[in-house]
């Protein structure tokens, strides 16, 4: 997986009627734009982040 600082990256939910989360990449501490990632979400807490396979990255628009 490969982020830039601006991508959107969604959580999935695992289970039926889990809520997706939504956040923004704040910063990428990985090399060549690997995890981890510092992540504000939508509710607004921070957060260090290695995303699994229920994660997905949005690119921003340019």
């Amino acid at each position: 997986m490969q982020a830039s600082v601006g991508d959107k990256i969604l959580v999935h939910g695992r289970t039926v009627g889990a809520a997706e989360q939504e956040g923004e990449i704040l910063e990428v501490r990985g090399e060549h734009g690997e995890p981890p990632y510092l992540v504000r979400f939508s509710d607004g807490h921070e957060g260090l982040m290695f995303p699994g396979p229920d994660c997905e990255v949005v690119a921003h628009a340019e």
